[in-house]
């Protein structure tokens, strides 16, 4: 593989032929550039009207040397704008061409940004010689025509690489010509050096060949607007600068950014009310190093009730949009202290994290919105302060940290109970006078406190969230179903192996249902069907499976005893399967007891029959089959399917069988 270099543009303020007479000063041989061992001259030739001189050398390093391409700074045309490109290219070294190539590439670099200290050098020398001018080129008069000076077109060598013979010796080609009589503004495509030290940081000569060519080959292929070199940057960082690896991730990020306009999202995004009171974040102030800073109050956000009341689309969206701000912000905050600030801090307090906030459809949320973020924003995250992290971060910690990126985790700095208090704590990061003040600092924070989202809030699939956008997600965590009388909701779910356990997570947004659970060893048939009210309304979103003819105890048997579920209660729960066949989660309609006995049916039972008897029940709810072996210690096992968020009372039912084992909880 042809190992390729492409200088950024160096600005030489001395006249285009003092510069090109101090590079000639650098031949044969240049003491200040180890690596360039020596060279000899080739072939020299010069255009009729002497406007082009090019002069191929044979350099002893395996190089080809640079090509130079001669511009005028559009600022002063006495001034010299200079760059430098070069390819190499191995014919034959017993079958290790690409990792020479590598190697001899590595020193020629390492040499590079010793390339303008080295013509300044040599132009220094030129002065103390006496030699301050060297007369322009001027183009040949034909006979009996006035002389006066006329433009000439500024000439560029070919782009093409220039091969090296059999035994991989290499060869540099020089162009150069007389400045414009009009200053010429450099390409679009060129970066300066200056520019790149200034708003990029400190790059190595090969990571600013990366983004030069990549910036390149992204203005030849996406006609139009193209990312700012910040943002290409990050991806190439993202991928240790393999040009390949990035552009690929990076046509992927633009792709993805064009088809859901996020572009437009800082315009188009009004985040509901909802998230301004309960989405506990915010932007402040920024730390020590300049980067903007945002803080994460965690812990005192009701996860749950905000994926159940505004669903993923629009968590995520928001999401979205911290990190479009962030981006803005770095800017600014790069104008504003005069050095590059190309990424921001992010300060978590998980003050009051607890198991609630592990309960498996949240945790899957966040993962998913991680790996969006992963994507198409490597790189943004300059630091992650975590303060105040309870017993439960370990569990936490470990379902999520293997979806970070490994670069990104390196940034983490993780503070427990006071530690981060005193020297070594927040204030190695944060001034003083910026640290919160929930966290003992002096500074008023404005990001809200959060707290518990009402049940009455949560949303439905009759209730579409983000009408006018495009969505980013087609599917959503949590499905909505309605319970009619006669005309229950029901899922089913094949095992196919033995000992896998089914969890699942619903609410009970109106009404009151039975939950069971059922097993057959025949698939049911699905069928929509109509209630049997008395208005002829159909079931909506309601899925019966269960055919009238099947028997219980013959076609099917209860796995699970009737569970009742009370308006606004939250359910979740497990069981672990011990025959392979299909599953059936049921939902129907509370009605009063079968009378057992002599026992009567409970009077609170049938008031909620006659309340419930004239509309239908809504719920939402999530399930999710997982193998035994990752299901104790995950984030749904028994011990964190609790929800402290469900207002409710802290009864939990829950139920053995010979056959399997089970939990279920409010």
């Amino acid at each position: 593989m042809v190992q390729k270099y492409q200088s950024p543009v160096r600005v030489y303020k001395y006249p285009f032929e003092l510069v090109m007479a101090a590079y000639e000063k650098r031949f044969p041989t240049c003491p200040e550039i180890p690596v360039f061992l020596g060279s000899e001259i080739l072939h020299e030739s010069k255009s009729d009207d002497g406007a082009i001189h090019v002069i191929e050398r044979s350099c002893k390093l395996n190089v080809d040397a640079p090509r130079l391409l001669k511009k005028v700074h559009p600022e002063n045309e006495e001034w010299t704008c200079f760059e430098q490109s070069a390819s190499l290219d191995i014919k034959s070294f017993f079958g290790f061409e690409s990792t020479v190539e590598k190697i001899a590439m590595k020193q020629y670099t390492s040499n590079i940004k010793r390339g303008k200290e080295v013509i300044e050098h040599y132009l220094k020398e030129l002065i103390s010689q006496g030699i301050t001018f060297i007369p322009r080129w001027t183009p040949p008069v034909a006979h009996g025509q006035k002389a006066e000076q006329a433009p000439a077109a500024s000439h560029e060598p070919s782009d093409a690489p220039l091969e090296s013979g059999a035994q991989g010796s290499p060869t540099e080609q020089t162009g150069s010509s007389c400045p414009p009589a009009e200053p010429v503004s450099p390409d679009a495509d060129k970066l300066d050096a200056d520019y790149i030290e200034r708003y990029l940081g400190q790059l190595t000569p090969m990571q600013e060949s990366c983004l030069i060519r990549l910036r390149q080959w992204l203005q030849e292929t996406h006609k139009g607007k193209i990312p700012k070199d910040e943002h290409i940057l990050r991806f190439l960082r993202a991928r240790d600068f393999n040009i390949d690896k990035a552009r690929e991730m990076l046509c992927q990020s633009l792709s993805w950014r064009k088809q859901y306009q996020v572009d437009y999202i800082l315009q188009s995004w009004r985040p509901p009310a909802l998230l301004d009171e309960y989405y506990t974040g915010g932007w402040h102030y920024q730390d020590r190093d300049g980067r903007p800073l945002y803080i994460l109050r965690l812990g005192q956000m009701d996860t749950k009730g905000l994926v159940k009341a505004l669903g993923e689309e629009s968590l995520l969206r928001h999401v979205l949009s911290i990190n479009e701000e962030g981006q803005k912000r770095c800017e600014e905050n790069t104008n504003l202290f005069g050095r590059p600030i190309t990424s921001w801090t992010c300060l978590v307090d998980l003050e009051g994290l607890n198991m609630r906030h592990l309960w498996r459809p949240g945790v899957k949320a966040l993962l998913r919105i991680i790996e969006v973020v992963e994507d198409n924003y490597p790189e943004t995250l300059g630091r992650l302060l975590i303060v105040r992290a309870p017993r439960v971060f370990p569990v936490l910690w470990t379902l999520v940290s293997p979806f970070i990126n490994e670069n990104t985790r390196q940034k983490f700095l993780i503070y427990s109970g006071n530690n981060y208090q005193g020297p070594g704590g927040l204030v190695d990061y944060v001034d003083k006078e910026v640290i919160p003040d929930f966290l003992g600092g002096d500074c008023m924070c404005t990001v809200p406190e959060g707290g518990l989202v009402p049940k009455s809030l949560y949303q439905t699939d009759e209730e579409p969230e983000n009408a006018d956008h495009i969505r980013l997600w087609t599917e959503t965590i949590y499905h909505s179903a309605s319970v009619l009388r006669g005309a229950p909701h029901e899922i089913v779910v094949e095992i196919l192996e033995g000992e896998s356990v089914i969890t699942w997570d619903f609410d009970i947004l109106k009404g009151d249902v039975v939950f069971s659970l059922f097993h057959s060893k025949r698939a049911p048939e699905t069928s929509h069907k109509e209630a049997t009210l008395p208005s002829t309304s159909a079931a909506g979103d309601n899925v019966q499976l269960i055919d009238k003819t099947w028997v219980l105890g013959v076609d099917y048997s209860r796995v699970e005893s009737p569970l009742v579920c009370r308006e606004g209660e939250s359910i979740q729960g497990s069981h672990v399967t011990r025959w392979p066949g299909f599953y059936i989660l049921q939902w129907k309609m509370h009605g009063p007891l079968p009378c057992s006995g002599t026992s009567l049916p409970r009077v609170d039972d049938v008031l909620a029959s006659l309340q419930v008897s004239s509309h239908k029940c809504k719920l939402i709810y999530y399930y999710e089959v997982l193998a035994s072996k990752d299901f104790r210690g995950s984030m749904s096992s028994l011990e964190s399917c609790n929800s402290g968020f469900s207002q409710l009372s802290g009864a939990t039912t829950s139920s053995s069988h010979s056959q399997s084992s089970s939990h279920l909880s409010r």
